[in-house]
């Protein structure tokens, strides 16, 4: 099957969605553009909204924490900011960290946060990441000047350490692989109508608007990226029409070299998509085996860059990961270096 999309009046080819390719240039609107991310996807979310906070509207955090929480050390990673031994996640640190980038111009200025829409989470049975993470993480955005008005803070679901479906394969106050747990309770829909505002209930997904592309096009040998990943075009944005775009990372054990597509297929995100003119783009992450005589230095989980596998810069504009990402976003067309 082929496509066509119609861009600024031309028609241009794209080739198959089952295919890996480039990414096909949309209409899309930049001031429109939001991320979410589960766990380890969660972190970078935060990481992505602050470096490009110009560009980016709101944020879906689900299980995750303050900007830089584990300041480059993987002891701090698991020990504070996912279970606290001596001492917790801090909103002031990272407030304060973002201070000092955003003085070098390593990320957008920090007043663009204010007016972001959030939706935060965190499930009753999630003994991974820390209720007093995500608290930190809400005082962090007060601190941002993000008013209550466009904070969700969703603590009352009985849910563990994943992704919330209607229909996932693992129960509600589980933590398992892999990580999409069925509480009967649409997050994918909760995430977009906080993000987005009077959205039209979803619709079953069109598979030809599922885009299995060459992420390695983007990734400049970012460590810890895979070669392929995902995005959902609704019919639409294939046919020019404006639309917006949205990040979902995933979290860690659920990339493509793990569970294949489900979580681009099965968090629920499309249906909501397809009804709504919202792209998705799903990017993908990679286990990094550890040496064995560091164990510290790998990513065997397959999990996004939080802590600072990739190198010391990890959190500005020009981390690998990060920017990676932004390539991805600009060849949609919703540039996120303003």
């Amino acid at each position: 099957m082929v496509h066509w999309l119609r861009v600024a009046g031309a028609c241009v080819f794209l080739p198959s969605f089952s295919a890996a390719e480039r990414l096909p240039v949309l209409n899309l609107e930049p001031e429109a553009t939001t991320v979410s991310g589960l766990s380890s996807g969660a972190f970078m979310a935060v990481q992505l909204q602050v470096a490009f906070s110009s560009a980016i509207s709101g944020a879906g955090v689900v299980a995750g924490g303050p900007y830089d929480c584990a300041d480059h050390s993987l002891w701090r990673a698991l020990n504070v900011c996912m279970d606290p031994l001596w001492i917790a996640a801090d909103a002031e640190t990272s407030f304060d960290a973002m201070q000092a980038l955003a003085a070098e111009n390593r990320i957008d200025p920090l007043q663009d946060v204010s007016p972001d829409r959030l939706y935060l989470f965190h499930g009753q049975s999630d003994d991974t990441v820390a209720r007093s993470t995500m608290d930190a993480l809400r005082q962090t955005y007060e601190l941002l000047g993000v008013s209550a008005g466009n904070l969700s803070y969703v603590t009352e679901v009985d849910a563990g350490h994943g992704f919330v479906t209607e229909q996932g394969p693992v129960t509600c106050d589980a933590t398992r692989p892999d990580f999409l747990i069925d509480c009967d309770f649409d997050q994918a829909g909760d995430i977009l109508n906080q993000l987005y505002e009077d959205l039209s209930p979803p619709v079953e997904p069109r598979d030809e608007g599922f885009l299995i592309f060459d992420q390695a096009q983007y990734t400049n040998g970012a460590a810890g990226m895979d070669d392929i990943a995902f995005a959902y075009v609704p019919a639409d944005c294939a046919a020019g029409e404006a639309c917006r775009l949205h990040i979902a990372l995933h979290g860690c054990k659920q990339g493509r070299q793990v569970i294949d597509e489900d979580y681009a297929r099965l968090t629920g995100y499309n249906q909501w998509a397809e009804a709504n003119r919202i792209v998705v783009l799903y990017p993908q992450a990679i286990r990094i085996a550890s040496p064995w005589y560091n164990w510290f230095a790998g990513n065997p989980n397959g999990c996004w860059d939080w802590w600072g596998y990739s190198g010391p810069d990890y959190l500005s504009r020009t981390a690998p990961q990060l920017s990676a990402v932004a390539r991805m976003a600009d060849a949609l067309g919703a540039p996120l270096q303003q």
